[in-house]
């Protein structure tokens, strides 16, 4: 176990560790108020402010040539055909980069695509080495678990900010709940998430390559957003709280009348101030590829650059110096050192 790795994994742990006993510590000092209302309301500040100042930036950044990052033949000679997996690889027209974005963001299938190497080398003739590539899809299906089931998560938790659940909430529930083996309903997602986000910690420290990259903003994210589905399961089906309680909290904070009724147990508080954390570290992380790949110049352009001429729309107008007009000054001193003019 190398320092570089130590550093990088326990210290995240460590802060993810603190961050829980914060609201344990506000709640036993009577902070109810502070971790119910003033921390949410703090988070949401901070992740709108960062929110919008990331997409402001990246919107002002110049792109004045088109750079998408294409794998497949571009557009040429006309007998040459390109079928429908090659023109979403390297998009000709909108509608093509529209299919494109569709299947990353939905697919993610840049990972779908994902291979893996191994050189190997036979005992008896080390000296004919040959490199292998596989299909690995692994990582693939832990992303997509992840992120679905985590969006899930949080479609499911609408039920606490609206007087009435929406009718698509209740279905996801009813689906999501279908294996009921416990009381209350054991949701699957809540599980899955937590096996998904635990491969993706465990890749990272067992693999030796990615444990040489990752860096404590890469486990960081890992360990809160596993802290908070710890949380979460620990209170629905271990330490129960008071949902009426805290659907009260949740609406008075949506509707800009917060209260901060009695009878919510710690759990709750730790889960909550878990979750301002994750909103207020958001827009200031890895984590905001989720709006990122949108404005990626490298994905939302069409490759067109070779029948369409674009202009450099930063581009500002440059007063031109010309050779004579510079000699018509310089002229004299030319003269005396010697360089050739073209007036006399």
């Amino acid at each position: 176990m190398t320092d570089f790795f130590k550093l990088h994994f326990f210290i995240p742990l460590g802060i993810v560790l603190a961050l829980v006993i914060i609201p344990y510590v506000g709640y036993l000092a009577n902070q109810q108020l502070v971790l119910g209302v003033v921390v949410p309301y703090l988070a949401v500040l901070i992740f709108l402010e960062g929110l919008i100042y990331r997409v402001i930036k990246w919107a002002r950044s110049p792109v004045p040539f088109r750079i998408p990052t294409t794998c497949a033949q571009n557009r040429t000679l006309p007998w040459i055909k390109k079928n429908l997996g090659e023109k979403l690889d390297n998009p000709e027209t909108t509608l093509h980069v529209i299919g494109r974005m569709a299947l990353e963001v939905l697919l993610f299938r840049s990972l779908f695509r994902n291979l893996t190497t191994k050189l190997l080398r036979p005992a008896d003739h080390p000296e004919d080495a040959r490199l292998f590539y596989w299909s690995n899809k692994w990582l693939w299906l832990g992303a997509i678990a992840f992120h679905y089931t985590f969006l899930i998560v949080l479609l499911r938790h609408l039920r606490f900010f609206t007087a009435q659940p929406p009718g698509f909430v209740q279905t996801i529930e009813s689906v999501d709940g279908w294996f009921q083996i416990y009381q209350p309903t054991v949701y699957l997602t809540g599980i899955i998430l937590l096996v998904a986000l635990s491969y993706l910690l465990l890749r990272r420290v067992f693999n030796p390559s990615m444990r040489y990259i990752s860096l404590a903003s890469d486990y960081f994210p890992l360990f809160l957003i596993l802290a908070i589905g710890t949380t979460g399961i620990l209170m629905r089906y271990f330490f129960k709280v008071d949902i009426t309680a805290v659907k009260q909290l949740a609406l008075g904070l949506v509707t800009f009348k917060p209260v901060v009724p009695a009878g919510i147990g710690v759990i709750f508080y730790i889960h909550l101030f878990l979750v301002s954390v994750l909103f207020a570290y958001f827009p200031y992380s890895k984590l905001l590829h989720m709006a990122g790949v949108f404005l990626s110049p490298t994905r939302n352009l069409a490759s067109n650059n070779r029948w369409v001429r674009h202009i450099n729309p930063w581009n500002y107008p440059v007063k031109y110096h010309p050779y004579i007009e510079h000699e018509d000054k310089y002229r004299e001193a030319m003269k005396e050192v010697g360089l050739p003019v073209e007036k006399e």
